[in-house]
């Protein structure tokens, strides 16, 4: 059980990784080289859509198995240290991040009217909210990446013993 549980928690910080490194090398690049009305319009319907029950699955499922992991690791002490660090990163620097960071200017894009916004307001908003999001994203991205290769080292501890 313990296996399987440890599987799926890699399985799951490593989807959950890659989905804020592929946003970080494609989705920023792109929307930088777009109108401030474009991009802010891209924003909200893409924080509407990414609001599904695969997305849930992956960055809920995570933070889940890796407490559970911590959990059922307790006594096994090469593999708990790296499994406790893993669980805190995602905690604080994904989980928290995003819920904290990520998710306000979310909510504050979703409650303007783009159609009411001088271009001067456009520009001022999306200079606020991009310079923002991106800082946040950059540290859950960073944080989600280590907290995966913390699991990664502890399957060789685990393969070793």
């Amino acid at each position: 059980m313990k296996t399987g549980l440890l599987f799926i928690t890699v399985l799951l910080t490593a989807l959950s990784a890659g989905i804020f490194f592929t946003w970080s090398v494609s989705v920023i690049l792109g929307t930088k080289k777009v109108g401030d009305f474009t991009y802010l319009e891209t924003m909200q319907s893409i924080n509407r859509e990414i609001l599904n029950p695969v997305f849930f699955l992956v960055f809920f499922g995570s933070l889940i198995t890796l407490i559970s992991t911590s959990v059922l690791e307790f006594h096994h002490r090469p593999s708990f240290w790296w499994i406790i660090a893993s669980t805190l990163l995602y905690l604080v620097g994904t989980f928290g991040i995003t819920a904290f960071g990520n998710v306000p200017l979310n909510n504050e894009l979703e409650a303007i009217n783009l159609i009411q916004l001088t271009p001067s307001e456009l520009k001022n908003f999306r200079t606020y909210y991009e310079t923002h999001w991106n800082q946040y994203h950059t540290i859950r991205t960073v944080a989600s990446m280590l907290s995966f290769i913390f699991l990664l080292i502890v399957t060789f501890i685990q393969t070793s013993l």
